[in-house]
């Protein structure tokens, strides 16, 4: 599918008839907005709706080039309209986005606007970008744009070979799950070999990469890209040396626990050691949880939305919304890319839903995770007209999806019985377990990586391997030491959003607080949850975790008790 044109007749500044893959048609807009006096307070707010329907017309225009591109990386004219965007108009709109943001810190009305939380929350906001934009920077950013489409590409090409048929990387996912070991290993080391097979091109193209970021890094006046990174994700409210610490809590409080699944694991399944091809099977050896046919879709979309609908009807009304405006492509196919996201269409005011249905439990989650980020984009927009504060931190974005996955897993059911209940429920709690773990590796991975500039291959791979060793015990890879050693490099984030993973961690915590107080009051705790996501970006970090009645903190004082009830929850389950 390709995603539909947005209705533009709401707009009063922006033509109708605009064609938005032409610079030569947007920059006259942006000169006029540039040329306008925003001396008064009225000046200003007439100034910022303008500048808010332009962003979105091409903001919505380009994310409609990637949804289309990612859903048909086979289709050289719609990789070609999406380069196009990347190549000829966004790396032009940027320098004028930047003089935007001057002229709007720049403006005397604000002085009269200090009071207004809103302004505040938009200065503060601006005022980071602006100290971190460099114009040299726009054509190194294309070039690692274009990098990470590439990467992308390659993704998308890994097609598996296994007994015979030709599976995608999530269709073979579902192997994973069978009580036979041979065809697990079988399966897992066919996909192995396939994505080993392109491992030196996209060691390549993260080769290329690391230079252009530094360069990017040393333009805007910082030590490295890490520094760049933390002010251009306007991370206001934590340091390095926070997540360092969040590792450690990680290192101390989880990995011993989850070590002692893996050996759990191991004795329950008869086997002497877990291998990469023993950690997705039912450990009763039952068979794989099947919560839909892998070419019903339709029904998956059905049963998730009855989950929405007892949350409230007012939710599955939103989820509606989706498939209403043809912006949900969920099935697994030859020339998609691989994963799942949720995509905010700014001008149309609607979220679009891209994932890789294959049949599994995973599905369920996913869907439920990023009907959790359309949500919040809904809502969002129905209180904020203007698109400059719609968006939350990406540590809060991830608790409204995080948050859905425990809310809308409590009405299983609608997938599995009693016993595939309670299946799913320990899946879902272990593998939070296994999360952190894991988030803790990337992200003590890309502290290191943009700390030590010019290494080597060998030893990123050596870095990676300690990683490892500290964060991800229990498992046995004898025989596939290369496939450990570039484990990393299935990590999108590490190719197309640098330091984006932590934020996982940290929701992840918000997320398990509000699971918990949804146990004791769950019309409380969603009509929290339902509150903080409406303030959208309006609000600090912490005020949005306040608001949804839990607390903006990951260290281990409030990791140690969430994985203490997560322990109890699961000696409460039937194995």
């Amino acid at each position: 599918m390709t995603a539909a044109a947005p209705a533009t007749t709401s707009r009063t500044f922006v033509p109708a008839d605009i064609d938005l893959a032409d610079f030569d048609r947007i920059e006259p807009l942006y000169r006029i907005l540039l040329d306008r006096p925003v001396e008064t307070v009225a000046q200003l707010q007439s100034w910022l709706k303008d500048a808010s329907e332009l962003s979105a017309a091409i903001d919505e225009y380009g994310n409609r080039r990637y949804i289309d591109n990612s859903c048909h990386t086979d289709d050289p004219a719609l990789e070609k309209a999406y380069l196009h965007y990347v190549e000829n108009v966004d790396p032009k709109v940027k320098p004028l986005a930047f003089e935007m943001q001057k002229k709007f810190l720049a403006s005397p009305a604000l002085e009269q606007l200090r009071g207004d939380r809103w302004y505040a929350m938009l200065e503060r906001k601006w005022k980071a970008d602006v100290e971190v934009f460099r114009a040299e920077n726009v054509p190194l950013e294309t070039q690692v744009t274009k990098l990470t489409n590439e990467y992308d590409k390659i993704s998308g090409e890994q097609m598996v070979t296994f007994k015979g048929k030709e599976y995608t990387p999530q269709q073979i996912a579902r192997f994973y799950e069978q009580t036979d070991r041979p065809t697990r290993q079988g399966a897992w080391e066919a996909a192995t070999s396939r994505r080993l097979q392109d491992a030196e091109r996209i060691e390549t193209i993260f080769d290329k990469q690391l230079p252009l970021r530094q360069t990017i890094a040393q333009n805007a006046g910082m030590r490295n890209y890490r520094d760049l990174a933390w002010k251009a994700n306007k991370r206001f409210d934590y340091t390095p040396a926070d997540c360092q610490r969040f590792a450690d809590a990680i290192a101390a409080t989880v990995v011993p626990l989850v070590a002692k699944l893996h050996a759990d694991r191991a004795k329950d399944l008869g086997i002497d050691s877990v291998r990469p091809w023993d950690l997705e099977v039912d450990p009763q050896n039952r068979s794989p949880l099947h919560p839909f046919a892998e070419n019903d879709v339709d029904g998956f979309v059905a049963k998730t939305r009855e989950i929405f609908d007892r949350l409230s009807p007012d939710i599955a009304a939103d989820f509606d919304q989706l498939k209403l405006h043809g912006n949900l492509d969920l099935a697994s196919r030859k020339g998609k890319q691989p994963g799942g996201y949720q995509c905010s269409l700014e001008e149309s005011k609607q979220p679009f839903i891209f994932m890789n249905a294959a049949g599994l439990h995973r599905d369920v989650e996913t869907l439920l995770h990023e009907g959790g980020h359309a949500f919040h984009y809904q809502w969002a927009c129905r209180k904020e007209p203007l698109v400059f504060l719609r968006s939350a931190p990406m540590e809060f974005c991830e608790v409204a999806s995080m948050a859905m996955e425990l809310l809308g897993g409590e009405h299983l059911d609608v997938f599995y019985d009693a016993e595939g209940q309670a299946r799913a429920a320990r899946k879902k709690l272990e593998g939070i377990l296994r999360f952190f773990p894991w988030m803790a590796t990337i992200d003590q991975f890309q502290h290191w990586i943009y700390t030590h500039q010019g290494h080597s291959r060998e030893e990123r791979a050596a870095h990676w391997l300690m990683l490892m060793d500290r964060f991800g015990k229990g498992v046995d890879w004898t025989g596939h030491e290369l496939a450990r050693r570039t484990l990393w490099q299935r990590q999108l984030h590490l190719f197309h959003a640098p330091f984006y993973y932590i934020e996982y961690g940290i929701a992840q915590l918000g997320a398990l607080q509000l699971w918990m107080k949804a146990k004791e009051d769950p019309h409380r705790a969603l009509a929290n949850y339902r509150t903080a996501l409406t303030l959208g970006g309006t609000r600090t970090l912490p005020d949005l975790f306040a608001a949804a009645g839990i607390r903006f903190d990951f260290s281990e004082k409030t990791l140690a008790p969430l994985v203490r009830a997560i322990e109890e929850e699961l000696a409460g389950l039937p194995a």
